[in-house]
C-alpha cells in the first residue's frame, strides 16, 4: 500500500511516516520544508519526500497513491493571526484542491488531519462529534470547512476520514513549544517557574504524539465502509484537563512554582467525548499525562534545555515563518524566494 502523508517533515509528519514505514508501507512524504532546518535531535530516519508547496500539487504527485493522510497547514493559531487570509489559502482552498485530485487519480482514503480546536468555546459540558462547532480562530475555521467541503467528495470508491485530534504533546525530533504541554514543561526546565499565560481554568483535551500517530494506523488499516465519511475525536476521554491541572502534574516532576499571569489570551475551553473511535476503531491511548510529562521533564533534561534554546525560532511556528520572511527566504505568500 502506497501512502502519501503531507506535512512529513513537520513535529507529527516526521513520526507518523516513521511509524508507517516500519510497518511496511510505501510511504512518500510531501512538504514545502518550512521546518526542515528545525531539529532538536537529529531524526532517527527520513522517508523520500516531494518537496512542493501544498498549494502546487498535480495529478503526477499523487500517481499510483492508495492513501493520503493530509497533515500539511498552518499549524496553530498564532499563524493564522498572522495572515488570516493564508491560513485560509493553504489549510481550506488548497486542501481541497488536493482531496479533488486524489479522487480524480483514483487515491482510495483521503484522511483529514483536523483539529479539536474548532469546538471554541464550550460550556455546556463535554462535547462529541455531533456537537455544535465554535471556531473562534483563522485556523480552527479553516479545518472546520475543509472538513465540510472534504465530505462532500465521498463515495463509494473515495473513503473520507477526518481526525480532530486532542492537543499533541510529546518528545519529537522537530519539537514544538507552542503546544501547551510542551510549553509548560519546556519553560518550567528552562527557567525554573511554569508560566501560565491565563487563569488556569480553560480545559483541554490532550494526546501523546505517539497515541496521535497510531490513531492514524488503524485509520488506514479500517476496512473503508466502516469509517468512510466520519468524524472521530482522536484522544481519550480520560485526558482532558484543566490547564492548571496541567501544571500542577509538571510540578510533580519539576521541583517549580506555578506563575498564573491572568493575560487571557486564549479564550479557548471546551472538553471532548473520545468514546466513539474507542468503540469503532478499538483505539486506545497508551499514555497518560503524567507519564508523558515525565517522558518529556528527562528528554528536556537530556539535551539541556535552556532559555536561549526553549525560545528559539525553531520550535515555534510563527517564529520561524516570521524569521524566513525577514530573511528574504520567503516572501509574503508564503512561497520561497529562490
Amino acid at each position: 500500500m502506497k501512502i502519501l502523508v503531507t506535512g512529513s517533515q513537520g513535529y507529527i509528519g516526521t513520526i507518523l511516516a516513521n511509524c508507517l514505514a516500519e510497518k511496511g508501507y510505501d510511504v512518500i512524504g510531501l512538504d514545502t520544508g518550512y521546518y526542515k532546518d528545525c531539529n532538536i535531535i537529529e531524526p532517527t530516519s527520513e522517508i523520500h519526500t516531494i518537496e512542493k508547496d501544498i498549494r502546487d500539487v498535480t495529478p503526477e504527485d499523487l500517481k499510483s497513491v492508495d492513501a493520503v493522510l493530509h497533515l500539511s497547514a498552518l499549524s496553530n493559531d498564532p499563524l493564522g493571526f498572522l495572515n488570516a487570509k493564508l491560513t485560509m489559502d493553504i489549510n481550506f482552498e488548497a486542501s481541497i484542491r488536493l482531496a479533488s485530485i486524489a479522487k480524480q487519480v483514483g487515491v482510495k482514503k483521503f484522511i483529514l488531519a483536523s483539529s479539536c480546536s474548532g469546538y471554541g468555546i464550550n460550556n455546556t459540558g463535554i462535547v462529541d462529534e455531533n456537537s455544535s462547532l465554535n471556531p473562534l480562530t483563522a485556523y480552527a475555521k479553516s479545518k472546520a470547512l475543509a472538513e465540510q467541503e472534504i465530505s462532500k467528495l465521498s463515495s463509494r470508491s473515495f473513503t473520507t476520514v477526518f481526525f480532530r485530534s486532542a492537543t499533541v504533546y510529546g518528545f519529537a525530533s522537530r519539537l514544538r513549544f507552542d503546544l501547551v504541554v510542551n510549553n509548560l514543561v519546556g519553560v518550567s526546565i528552562a527557567t525554573g517557574k511554569i508560566l501560565v499565560k491565563s487563569d488556569g481554568t480553560p480545559w483541554r483535551p490532550v494526546i501523546h504524539i505517539e497515541d496521535d500517530c497510531s490513531a492514524f494506523l488503524l485509520a488506514i488499516e479500517a476496512d473503508d465502509d466502516s469509517v468512510n465519511n466520519k468524524i472521530y475525536n482522536v484522544g481519550s476521554t480520560d485526558e482532558n484537563y484543566q490547564i492548571k491541572d496541567i501544571a500542577n502534574t509538571i510540578k510533580k516532576h519539576v521541583n517549580c512554582d506555578i506563575e498564573f499571569q491572568n493575560q487571557d489570551i486564549d479564550n479557548r475551553s471546551y472538553r471532548v467525548n473520545c468514546g466513539k473511535i474507542k468503540k469503532e476503531l478499538k483505539f486506545k491511548t497508551e499514555w497518560s499525562l503524567d507519564e508523558g510529562i515525565k517522558d518529556l521533564v528527562k528528554n528536556f533534561k537530556g539535551i539541556e534545555l535552556d532559555f536561549d534554546k526553549f525560545n528559539s525560532r525553531k520550535y515555534t511556528r510563527v517564529k520561524q515563518i516570521k524569521h524566513l520572511i525577514e530573511t528574504n527566504k520567503l516572501d509574503q505568500q508564503l512561497r520561497w524566494v529562490n
